[in-house]
């Protein structure tokens, strides 16, 4: 298994890509683009994990959140994998919602029928595409940031809290903050995993942090004008978990920001920075 590249183009000293492979996990082809930093030409530099929201793929992030920049100056290689697996056979909401199906992965290891066979994005990420990005690129392996944005920031928080070891910085854009209390997320978790509300806990970052899991610390922003804010991403109930727990985190109201990549356009810089503060030199 290696990258096949799709395209390539100079930026900012560094180099943006976008490569297909083949997953074992989801038994499709899958896509990802990379930003590859110039300081990468002398050797191994930390990787930051983007997980994107709600219908998109591996291009939102790459084209509208102006990262590249500030991954150059900081030496920070990013990677941003698609948010489902696509292709022949892989099954879709039978009613073309966009919250279920093709787009909406929600980052979880399906136990249901049809989506079992393919829909493998924990797995995907937590163990298939970083050992390939680790073996394919200059990619330093023992410092790992991971971020996202809404379903995105989901995958982060719940990724980062089951894979402690693995990743020294956290932070997230107005996450989906319980998925077990919400409607995008008890749709996506009963279809995917089944009725059973106990086998949803590995996939809710309250749940999971008032299980014990931590992490160092973590940052969020949420836009106060955000549509979404109090009936699917709910951002009080991760502060109230993260307080009974004792779980450090800034959790920033941005007065005025909705949910779209303006908003994440407008604070990237300061997550990327905050990641880079904590992947510096061990």
């Amino acid at each position: 298994m290696s990258f096949e590249t799709v395209s390539q183009s100079r930026c900012f000293g560094g180099t943006q890509s976008v490569y297909r492979h083949g997953s074992v996990e989801t038994g499709t082809p899958m896509r990802v683009a990379v930003f590859v930093p110039p300081q990468a030409e002398k050797g191994r530099t930390p990787v930051v994990w983007f997980l994107s929201g709600l219908t998109c793929t591996e291009e939102n992030f790459t084209v509208k959140a102006g990262a590249q920049r500030v991954a150059s100056e900081l030496g920070l290689i990013l990677v941003a994998p698609d948010t489902s697996p696509r292709g022949e056979g892989v099954p879709d909401d039978p009613e073309g919602a966009y919250d279920f199906g093709l787009g909406a992965g929600f980052y979880v290891d399906a136990t249901q029928p049809p989506w079992v066979r393919h829909y493998r994005m924990y797995s995907y990420l937590s163990r298939e595409l970083p050992e390939l990005i680790g073996r394919e690129l200059p990619a330093d392996m023992t410092r790992q940031g991971i971020m996202g944005h809404s379903m995105g920031g989901h995958g982060a928080l719940t990724i980062a809290l089951r894979n402690p070891d693995r990743f020294r910085s956290v932070s997230a854009f107005a996450p989906i903050a319980s998925p077990m209390n919400c409607p995008w997320g008890e749709k996506a978790l009963a279809g995917y995993l089944g009725q059973d509300r106990s086998t949803w806990r590995d996939y809710d970052a309250c749940a999971l942090i008032a299980d014990g899991a931590r992490l160092p610390d973590l940052l969020v922003d949420q836009g106060t004008a955000d549509t979404f804010l109090e009936n699917q991403l709910k951002p009080q109930l991760l502060e109230e978990a993260c307080a009974r727990a004792g779980q450090p985190l800034i959790l920033r109201m941005q007065e005025g920001y909705d949910h779209s990549y303006f908003f994440i356009a407008s604070f990237i810089e300061d997550h990327l920075r905050w990641h880079a503060k904590r992947l510096g030199d061990l």
